[in-house]
């Protein structure tokens, strides 16, 4: 997967806040987890729930309903086949094996989506030749 830029520029932050903290904390800093991202200012490895916790913490800060943090790869699908992009190119940025699973549970029409099918279908719905075999019928 290509690193986006916020997110290298992100973790470039991350090790240079690290890096300081080192610093500041000298010998207490703990040195077992140097290569690792996720540490805390004290260089010990967060929990494996903290993103869980924090994101749940930061929905209800800001008023928003709470999902798990893992129902954004829903969102992202949604939001990339919103945007034009294909099932199959969803289904590698995901990272699923089978391309029914990024269609059939990850990816969910929008209400412009949904708005459009329903105008095609309106739209054929309303030509002269299906009204005269409806009203031949």
């Amino acid at each position: 997967m290509p690193l986006l830029p916020v997110v290298e520029n992100y973790l470039l932050e991350l090790k240079e806040k690290q890096e300081q903290n080192k610093i500041i904390c000298g010998n207490s800093y703990n040195q077992e987890y140097l290569d690792y991202i996720c540490v805390n200012n004290m260089g010990t490895l967060l929990n494996p729930d903290y993103v869980s916790h924090a994101f749940t913490k930061l929905l209800k800060k800001n008023g928003l309903r709470i999902i798990r943090f893992h129902d954004l790869r829903h969102t992202c699908a949604s939001l990339l086949l919103a945007k034009g992009i294909n099932m199959k190119q969803i289904q590698v940025w995901l990272g699923h094996s089978n391309y029914n699973t990024t269609a059939n549970i990850y990816t969910h029409l929008d209400s412009n989506s949904m708005n459009e099918s329903a105008n095609a279908i309106s739209n054929v719905l309303s030509t002269d030749k299906i009204k005269n075999v409806l009203a031949t019928a």
